[in-house]
């Protein structure tokens, strides 16, 4: 009899130790599909991983949707204004990105707001000034943004937004230096990792797409097209493009025709790119403001395949919502994604 018992306090074990893995990986892989989810809590009962005896919570990063030690993603996100000159190329630490966003500048030429939470480099770089529709972009990452500077009112403006500024032309801390070996003025380098070191008070980003599997956009209703490579056109000085590398699955990275590479001296590559068409604001002279706040035509690429759908943001703090034509949420594959904001008089094009 009390054999039995025994075994009956096993089963008993078995199950829930069985419910709480099937909890585990609810809150790793069904929180991510949810955009307005924020990232798990961790977990009552974490398992260990590997040879270690110690507890690790099971979570997922919230810019990739690829999984991840719950403490490991315990802090903010660092948003950092990079320089797409000429002279400012290779950038430093683009691959290790969770997000950028690409955006129309004054003269034709483009500049990113590239997005570091999963992998914050020691150093990234060369740093610029900030532009009006920064705070739109950057503020639904909360967390930390770090330029060179800028005009008075812009600066006002990203200052006003529910970020942590961190600013060169204002810091004494020591986070920025300038490059020996790089031109001035594409030469200002960023401690990434020792900023956000330094505010371990903020919270983790909350998720900004959602997110599926490897091949995210397979199934029928999303209408995807094969994909061989991708052309965008911002301006007759910006025209980046995006092949499909199939032995690597992501896309890599060329401008104006030549082979983007990082400082690394790997070719600039993402899992997922995101094609939004929006309009230009040019209220501020010529600085072109790209209009965030609305809805567009939209593409989001991955796995070697392209969906069309729209893009819509209700405010400033609201993340993206990217929907397919069939009226579901476009999810993304796990990984990294690259947001190219083409001005509406720019192209897109998708080869086979």
């Amino acid at each position: 009899m009390a054999k039995r018992a025994r075994s009956a306090t096993g089963w008993l074990r078995l199950g829930a130790l069985l419910a709480t893995s099937a909890l585990l990986l609810s809150g790793c892989f069904g929180d991510a599909a949810d955009p307005s989810a924020s990232p798990p809590a961790e977990t009552a009962a974490p398992r260990p991983v590997g040879a270690s005896a110690a507890p690790v919570g099971i979570a997922f990063s919230p810019l990739r949707g690829t999984g991840a030690e719950w403490s490991a993603m315990q802090h903010p996100s660092i948003a950092v204004k990079i320089d797409d000159h000429e002279l400012a190329r290779p950038q430093i630490a683009l691959n290790r990105t969770d997000l950028v966003f690409e955006e129309l500048v004054e003269g034709g030429l483009t500049r990113y707001v590239a997005v570091w939470h999963s992998d914050v480099p020691d150093e990234v770089g060369p740093v610029r000034s900030i532009r009006p529709m920064d705070p739109d972009i950057i503020s639904p990452l909360g967390g930390i943004v770090a330029y060179s500077g800028g005009q008075e009112q812009f600066v006002a403006m990203m200052q006003a937004a529910p970020v942590v500024n961190i600013v060169f032309d204002y810091d004494d801390t020591g986070l920025f230096t300038r490059a020996d070996d790089r031109p001035g003025p594409h030469d200002v380098i960023l401690a990434a990792s020792e900023a956000v070191a330094r505010h371990p008070e903020l919270p983790p980003p909350p998720v900004q797409f959602a997110y599926g599997s490897a091949d995210p956009l397979a199934d029928p209703t999303f209408a995807a097209t094969t994909t061989s490579a991708i052309a965008q056109t911002f301006s007759d000085e910006r025209a980046p493009s995006w092949d499909w590398d199939a032995g690597t699955s992501t896309w890599l990275r060329s401008q104006e025709g030549l082979a983007d590479t990082e400082a690394s001296g790997e070719r600039v590559r993402a899992v997922n790119v995101v094609t939004m068409r929006v309009g230009i604001d040019w209220s501020y002279g010529e600085v072109p403001r790209t209009v965030m706040v609305g809805s567009g035509e939209a593409w989001v690429s991955a796995a070697g395949r392209t969906a069309h759908g729209t893009w819509s943001k209700d405010a400033p703090d609201a993340p993206i919502v990217l929907t397919s034509d069939s009226g579901d949420a476009l999810r993304l594959a796990p990984g990294n994604t690259w947001i190219e904001l083409v001005p509406t008089t720019g192209s897109v094009s998708f080869a086979p």
